[in-house]
């Protein structure tokens, strides 16, 4: 008789966040992070860092990471959301499908304000509805106005519609 072993295959996930604080502190979403044993953030896309949890909401779906480093990192502003209206043009950053080449950059407009949506994680609410393309990837990477300020994060699209994305508010996150 032969000896049969399990192995563990590890998973591997990829999400988009950014940074806020130029000590390296991350925002991405809940569901990106959730049941991570090691984050690694990636930075100009050659940089890597080990990265630990330092909150989450998974009612917000909003996590915020910190990069082991002491180096200083250039970090993005927040925007106030509260601010955004319906037709505003909007650019949503990420990573989406993780296809080779880097990030991706789509633009729209701000479709509509506090939307609430049904996900198999539970319920969203005071979501920003954009038609700027958000896919797989994208999860946790800013929806930008134009003028280069973080007014919502990226974090669900509605499967089976074409230009439906949402976005967490900056005012709740």
């Amino acid at each position: 008789a032969s000896d049969v072993y399990k192995r563990q295959r590890k998973a591997y996930a990829l999400g988009s966040g950014f940074i806020i604080d130029s000590k390296g502190i991350v925002v991405t979403n809940n569901h990106v992070i959730k049941s991570a044993e090691d984050i690694l953030v990636k930075v100009n896309g050659d940089q890597e860092y080990k990265a630990k949890v330092v909150g989450s909401d998974p009612f917000l779906d909003v996590a915020v990471l910190k990069i082991d480093s002491n180096e200083e990192f250039l970090p993005v502003e927040f925007g106030d959301s509260d601010k955004a209206r319906v037709g505003d043009w909007v650019i949503a950053f990420g990573n989406a499908l993780a296809l080779k080449g880097g990030p991706t950059v789509t633009m729209g407009i701000i479709s509509a304000q506090g939307r609430t949506i049904q996900t198999d994680k539970g319920a969203l609410y005071d979501l920003i509805q954009t038609d700027a393309a958000i896919n797989t990837g994208n999860s946790g990477g800013p929806l930008i106005d134009l003028t280069g300020r973080v007014v919502g994060i990226n974090t669900a699209i509605l499967r089976g519609a074409q230009g439906i994305g949402y976005a967490v508010s900056t005012k709740d996150a």
